[in-house]
C-alpha cells in the first residue's frame, strides 16, 4: 500500500522532475555505498531507484528509456549481490562510482540543468 502511494505521488510530477528525483536517489546510493552505511539502507535505496525507473522509463524518449532500463538491470544485479558485496570495500566503491555516473547522466537527461554547450 505504501509503495502505491509513493508511486501515485511520484507520477504527479512532470518527467524532468521525476528524472531529477531518480538522479538524487542514485546520488544517495553512491554516498551510502561509499561511506559503508548500514547495508539495509543501501539496499532500500537501490529498490527505490529500481521502482522510480519502472515508473518513469515508459514516459521517457526511447534512447533515454533504454539507458534507464540498463541502469535498472545493473541495480538489480547489485541488489542481488549486495549482501556479500557490502562487506568488500572495493565492491562498495565500485557501486559508489557507478551510481554517481548514473546520477550525473540521469540529471543530464532530465534537462533540469539547462542546455549543455
Amino acid at each position: 500500500m505504501e509503495k502505491e502511494k509513493h508511486r501515485q505521488r511520484f507520477l504527479r510530477d512532470p518527467l524532468p522532475v521525476r528524472l531529477g528525483g531518480l538522479a538524487a536517489t542514485l546520488g544517495r546510493i553512491s554516498s551510502s555505498a561509499r561511506e559503508g552505511s548500514e547495508p539495509a539502507t543501501t539496499r532500500c535505496l537501490i529498490e527505490e531507484a529500481r521502482h522510480m525507473i519502472e515508473w518513469t522509463a515508459a514516459d521517457a524518449e526511447p534512447e533515454a528509456a533504454a539507458e534507464l532500463v540498463l541502469v535498472q538491470r545493473q541495480l538489480t544485479l547489485w541488489q542481488n549481490a549486495w549482501e556479500a558485496a557490502c562487506r568488500d570495500r572495493r565492491q562498495r566503491v565500485l557501486l559508489s562510482v557507478q551510481a554517481k555516473i548514473w546520477s550525473d547522466r540521469t540529471l543530464a537527461l532530465s534537462g533540469l540543468l539547462g542546455p549543455t554547450t
